[in-house]
């Protein structure tokens, strides 16, 4: 049995980069991606995101050689924090 820290099927990945989000309505603004799992993401940003909605993201990599990772997801937890927001999201499709 797994221990209490180890109950996720995927770990986490420290990520701390910028991050595009562009939310259903179109609208692009940018946010900071803490960290990164195979089925979701934990994203920091300046305003509140309804649960449910479906957001779509491209997260640059430092180099030329990784092509950036672009993704669809659902925001499933917008908890405020400090000056802004952190969204908790499920990855629905890799793009």
């Amino acid at each position: 049995m797994k221990d209490y820290s180890e109950k996720r099927d995927f770990h986490r990945m420290q990520v701390n980069s910028e991050i595009e989000i562009t939310d259903s309505s179109g609208e692009t603004f940018r946010g900071t991606c803490r960290d990164l799992s195979a089925t979701g993401m934990q994203l920091f940003v300046k305003r509140p995101v309804s649960i449910g909605e479906e957001l779509t993201t491209v997260l640059h990599s430092n180099g030329d050689q990784i092509p950036p990772l672009e993704t669809v997801c659902e925001v499933v937890r917008c908890d405020e924090e400090g000056d802004g927001y952190l969204l908790g999201t499920t990855i629905n499709e890799v793009t």
